[in-house]
């Protein structure tokens, strides 16, 4: 079945990873206990984690103590963050076959998808971590 919104299996374990981090606060938890509790790949959990702790959604802390940690409130950490810290950014005014200059004397869309991808983006950014955590930190 086709979805209007495809997740990317990484992004879908960004936000439940994300989601363990924030109900654990403020106790951090490492790879394998999140991949644990995921049923994930460790090696593919760890990827994950590295681009959100390089878009600064969290931040690792080594030794034996050591794991991952929320780097602000999960209410401040949108879907959008964690879809454009995995997927890259979205691009509002994007022709949809990829072309510079459109095959027709103008786009036949004539900005409806520019619109619907701005709705969305929207909704993305309205979505936060917080909405998926027991605590509602």
């Amino acid at each position: 079945m086709n979805h209007l919104l495809n997740i990317s299996e990484g992004c879908s374990l960004a936000f439940h990873g994300l989601a363990l981090i924030a109900e654990n606060a403020p106790k951090r938890l490492n790879v394998k206990s999140v991949a644990a509790e995921l049923q994930a790949s460790e090696a593919h959990l760890a990827k994950v984690f590295q681009r959100l702790n390089k878009a600064g959604i969290i931040s690792s802390v080594r030794g034996p103590s050591g794991g991952f940690v929320l780097n602000g409130p999960a209410d401040e950490v949108s879907f959008l963050n964690v879809y454009e810290a995995l997927e890259g950014v979205i691009k509002l005014n994007r022709c949809p076959l990829g072309k510079a200059v459109c095959s027709f004397n103008k786009c036949i869309f004539q900005g409806k998808l520019t619109k619907i991808t701005r709705d969305m983006y929207k909704a993305l950014d309205e979505i936060k971590l917080s909405d998926f955590t027991a605590e509602k930190n």
